[in-house]
């Protein structure tokens, strides 16, 4: 018998994990499995890549019982439609051998599908809290029935500014529940809202904010201006071989679209973009392209980062230094996951160095810095964006820490 089959005494949970090749639970998994189990009110502080999907999701399709009426029994309220699909999906996985439904629900798909979607009866809803309200509201999705509440990345949730539709939908659900809660850090915002809607909560922690990633190699490179940035990233693609799965951060929507666009005519069908700006479609089918292996390189910033859960990125390049410390941090654990290694490069300018000392004081830890080929073009010339327009602040984006286990998904 495994760890895990241990620990979670439930046959068709175990035989869905073996199908998984997960063995050993993380530590998050560890301490909130019985704690859940309780039926108490929970607080997990934990970052994504810890495995807390699973945390929860483990103990509350245990305790699930089967219904004939298929009314929801399991609300599990997300920041981003890309987690939504995400966390479904997880659930599908555990439940294969179960007979549960589970459904998501988010904004920028059609509403008249999901609203014949929840009147037809589930067992498990994963949903951003504006189209969640939405429903709600309408009379097509009744709460009456939830047992249990799960409030994943809270501290984005706040940054979102989604408190408001939160306390709104708390407000539809039974008094006699179970709420559990996962953020990143807790924050005094975090913290006002469960004291006002938690009961005695049992706090569990797992993934300090600002640990290195032992598996992550990281190296910095000194480089001036986009152009030269842009010459490097040429370089290194072109004679790295080991670059095979490569995820390039970019401070903004522009310099995202601008690299996408240069790229594209050099790799046509190796490279994808995605930011905020770009439809839900479009970025779905960006994301499977870049998991299936169709493209090589996904452009991405930093918010729409946030859902994604990617196995085998074998480089992370940060094309900037972000102003934020952490996001350092979150943009790196894309790589190295589980028991892989990988590897995270930091393209830094002159401009940067207050942030490089932030990320370097957040981690405890000196970022090597690298001389550049000399086969690389530096260039002189600026871009517009360069010349003119001020670096805008990003929106934080809390910490992973990421455990040599199987089972590490976020």
């Amino acid at each position: 018998m495994s760890p895990f089959e241990a620990l979670i005494d439930h046959k068709f949970l175990a035989k869905a994990l073996a199908d998984l090749k997960f063995t050993q639970p993380t530590t998050i998994q560890q301490k909130a499995f019985s704690v859940i189990m309780s039926g108490k009110d929970v607080v997990g502080i934990a970052q994504t890549g810890t495995g807390k999907t699973f945390a929860y999701l483990l103990p509350l399709l245990k305790q699930w019982k089967f219904e004939k009426e298929k009314l929801a029994q399991i609300l599990i309220i997300v920041p981003t439609r890309e987690l939504v699909i995400q966390v479904v999906e997880q659930v599908e996985k555990l439940s294969k051998y179960m007979n549960v439904d589970a459904i998501g629900i988010y904004g920028g798909a059609n509403i008249n599908l999901q609203k014949k979607a929840v009147i037809s009866g589930t067992d498990v809803i994963v949903a951003t809290p504006g189209r969640l309200l939405d429903l709600a509201l309408d009379g097509s999705l009744k709460l009456r029935t939830i047992k249990k509440l799960v409030i994943d990345e809270m501290d984005e949730m706040i940054d979102l500014g989604f408190r408001p539709q939160l306390i709104r939908v708390l407000d539809l659900l039974p008094n006699k529940r179970q709420s559990l809660l996962f953020s990143a850090t807790i924050t005094e915002a975090v913290d006002t809202f469960i004291q006002s809607h938690f009961i005695s909560p049992i706090k569990i922690e797992a993934a300090p904010t600002g640990t290195p990633l032992a598996q992550i190699r990281q190296l910095a490179y000194r480089l001036p201006n986009f152009n030269t940035k842009f010459n490097f990233l040429e370089y290194l693609l072109n004679t790295g071989t080991s670059f095979t799965k490569v995820l390039v951060f970019m401070e903004s929507k522009a310099m995202a679209d601008e690299l996408y666009d240069r790229m594209y005519a050099i790799w046509p069908n190796e490279i994808g973009v995605i930011h905020s700006d770009k439809t839900q479609p479009n970025r779905f089918d960006t994301v499977q392209k870049f998991k299936s292996g169709t493209y090589r390189v996904l452009i991405a910033s930093d918010i729409v980062a946030r859902g994604l859960d990617i196995a085998e990125v074998s480089h992370v390049i940060n094309f900037d230094v972000p102003d934020v410390a952490e996001n350092y941090i979150h943009r790196i654990g894309r790589t190295g996951r589980a028991d892989q290694k990988g590897e995270a490069v930091l393209f830094v300018s002159k401009k940067d160095t207050d942030r490089l000392e932030k990320i370097e004081a957040l981690m405890s830890y000196k970022i090597p810095i690298k001389a550049l080929p000399k086969k690389v073009e530096v260039s002189e010339d600026l871009l517009e964006f360069e010349k003119s327009v001020p670096r805008m602040k990003t929106v934080l984006v809390k910490a992973p820490k990421k455990e040599k286990c199987g089972a590490c998904l976020s």
